[in-house]
């Protein structure tokens, strides 16, 4: 069964001196690339919190599901914490959404970013707690990330401008005017999804898909089987990010013009989001236009609220 989302909550914007706490919900991650990731969200003027127990390795896991679910429920309960970024993706982020408290994250919106397998915990917050979200780089991969890609993450997150994405190297694949909250993510961990509690309602939204090292075939079966499941109708847009690894990009444009060609769906692909050198951040859950002529798609107000008087005192 589909979940039908609540009202949409934007999260306060992030300032200087706010504090970040980090987390871990999926897979175990490589030290140095950690410490890096910390230093860059440092040097955009906020404070970490990192729990001694973020360390934990059981396996392909950053610890056991109760251990990585508690350390994303205690941030949010924690007034102290103005946002929450997760250190890797890799896998596991499925396996703790049943035991993320969605009421006590309702109760608490705050800023939240991730992406690859974090995918599964955006989705959720944003269907079951209506909260935007930050489809943006992991701490991980901040290090070596772009001057791009840091930029974007922070004016997501910080800044009371209304977003404007567009693609470098854009390719229409379909052309048209589309409107509606983004929604979406990787596409393996969303298809992943179908069929489960948590598989969400994508009528009406802009569908954004990426992913990483899944031969064609089998981005083929991911997309035929979510249209299958139905997963595609209603929808109002389609936009796509980097396939690194995926094959060619004709051959992935190949397939999600076959995909949706008995549709009138406005498509426009090359966006620099995902797993390449540039992963800028995209608000998930946010309203905005996919204009296909001028290959831009544009949110309809900031991504972050301002903060009440006294929030901080």
């Amino acid at each position: 069964m589909k979940i039908q989302k609540t009202k949409t909550v934007i999260p306060p914007r992030l300032r200087q001196g706010d504090t970040v706490g980090i987390v871990a919900p999926a897979g175990p991650f490589d030290m140095e690339k950690f410490e890096r990731g910390i230093a860059v969200i440092e040097s955009m003027g906020f404070h970490t919190v990192v729990p001694d127990n973020i360390y934990m390795k059981k396996g392909y896991l950053a610890g056991p599901d109760l251990h990585r679910a508690d350390l994303i429920n205690i941030f949010f309960a924690d007034r102290k914490i103005k946002a929450v970024f997760c250190a890797r993706g890799g896998f596991g982020s499925i396996r703790i959404l049943s035991l993320l408290d969605f009421q006590l994250i309702k109760k608490n919106p705050k800023i939240f970013v991730g992406f690859s397998d974090i995918s599964a915990i955006l989705s959720i917050l944003y269907s079951k707690c209506g909260l935007v979200v930050f489809h943006g780089p992991l701490v991980t991969g901040l290090g070596d990330a772009s001057i791009k890609t840091r930029e974007a993450l922070l004016a997501a997150v910080s800044s009371d401008l209304k977003l404007a994405i567009r693609p470098e190297r854009g390719v229409t694949i379909r052309h048209g005017l589309a409107a509606g909250p983004v929604a979406g993510g990787n596409l393996t961990t969303l298809c992943h999804l179908v069929g489960t509690p948590f598989e969400p309602e994508l009528k009406g939204h802009i569908l954004f898909l990426e992913d990483k090292g899944e031969a064609v075939y089998r981005i083929d079966r991911m997309l035929s089987h979510m249209k299958l499941a139905g997963c595609f109708e209603g929808l109002s847009g389609l936009i796509l990010g980097s396939f690194k690894d995926c094959g060619s990009f004709s051959e992935i444009v190949g397939i999600v013009d076959n995909i949706f060609n008995k549709r009138d769906l406005p498509i426009l692909a090359g966006f620099e989001v995902g797993h390449e050198k540039n992963n800028i951040t995209i608000p998930i859950g946010l309203n905005a236009t996919l204009d296909t002529k001028q290959q831009v798609l544009s949110f309809h107000e900031p991504a972050t609220a301002k903060k009440l008087r006294g929030e901080n005192d």
